[in-house]
């Protein structure tokens, strides 16, 4: 092994270190076996009151994400517009084009449950939080990530509902979408604006204390993937899946972020961005929210009783998707430090004729 292929070798395993250590990925795996072993408890009208319990949490976390919502950065991102419409596209039209080339030719092969929750990955917004706290350590454009995740977040509210009921339909069978929007504007965006509107008043409070703030966001999230397992498991339907559908689930996840990180660096690059906005526009535009996906999910599927199968891409998509785009950050940082070097070094005298002779 070449000393450049240990290096990265290092860096893959510290990824992996810090992604394993992560008290939140950590809580995602202790909640399926909590749920394995106590299903009756976070199943609808069990002890825990799952259906009060997560509606208060989802309204608390949508309403502090809008406290931290900048609204002086995303002004500063509003310039460049061929990059949005880069990151929008591949967020909501080139995700489930893949989705539908996919179960052309996978679809009858795997549980119908599983390419609904594969396309419900595909449905989603992008990531706020983490990427763009990938996007600064890589030296890209921080404003543009900011105003790309965000704007993500809000139209997923309205596109991920309808993406879904393009395939399973609405009304009888389906979803129905216009109470679906209903309950997403009063569960997702409502507090948005209100979080945003008391922003002025307590928005430096909120940020002196936002490590808190993320503990009570996490922690919702755990309490919605433990109560959408136990549902799964009270009704029996992890039992007669079998292990094949989490494997399946694991490669289907690392295909789709191959295939993604493939087609937006490829794209970035075709338009011409430069380093800065080529980070933004890959780390956005390949990412998918599980702090959206998880409260999104009980909302559009209720108390589906597949609604743990469902989730599982989301939940090994997440993780995975931490770790490959971690690496490439310190790639691109030292890409970013290489061109720094390059441009501030001196330029060579050209010697003259005379010289030379």
């Amino acid at each position: 092994m070449s000393d450049s292929q240990a290096k990265h070798f290092m860096h893959a395993l510290k990824h992996l270190k810090r992604v394993v250590t992560d008290w939140f990925l950590c809580g995602m795996l202790i909640a399926t076996l909590l749920a394995y072993f106590f299903p009756a408890f976070g199943s609808a009208g069990g002890g825990m009151h799952s259906e009060y319990v997560i509606n208060i949490g989802v309204f608390l976390v949508f309403f502090l994400h809008g406290v931290n919502l900048s609204s002086e950065q995303i002004v500063r991102g509003l310039k460049n517009w061929k990059l949005h419409i880069m990151v929008q596209g591949f967020t909501f039209v080139v995700f489930p084009l893949i989705w539908l080339a996919c179960s052309r030719l996978f679809g009858s092969h795997l549980p119908a449950l599983l390419m609904l929750g594969f396309l419900y990955l595909c449905a989603l917004p992008s990531t706020i939080s983490s990427s763009v706290a990938l996007t600064g350590s890589a030296n890209g454009n921080v404003p543009a990530a900011i105003l790309n995740a965000s704007m993500s977040s809000v139209f997923g509210i309205f596109m991920t509902p309808w993406l879904v009921s393009m395939v399973v339909g609405s009304g009888a069978g389906g979803i129905d979408l216009g109470a679906t929007l209903l309950d997403l504007c009063a569960m997702l965006l409502l507090p948005l604006v209100l979080g945003q509107l008391v922003r002025p008043f307590f928005g430096k409070f909120f940020a002196r204390h936002k490590r808190y703030t993320n503990v009570v966001d996490k922690t919702v999230i755990l309490l919605l993937v433990y109560a959408a397992f136990c549902g799964s498991m009270a009704s029996g339907m992890w039992q007669t899946q079998g292990n094949t559908v989490i494997l399946s689930a694991v490669v289907g996840s690392a295909l789709l972020l191959a295939i993604i990180l493939f087609l937006t660096t490829r794209t970035a690059r075709a338009l011409r961005f430069s380093h800065a906005d080529e980070v933004a526009a890959v780390f956005c535009a390949s990412k998918k929210s599980l702090a959206a996906g998880a409260p999104m999910a009980a909302l559009i599927f209720g108390n589906n009783p597949g609604l743990g199968l469902i989730l599982l891409p989301i939940m090994i998509y997440h993780p995975m998707q931490l770790i490959v785009c971690s690496i490439m950050a310190e790639s691109y940082a030292t890409r970013h430090r290489l061109l720094k070097a390059q441009e501030s070094a001196p330029a060579q005298p050209m010697l003259s004729p005379s010289n030379n002779a």
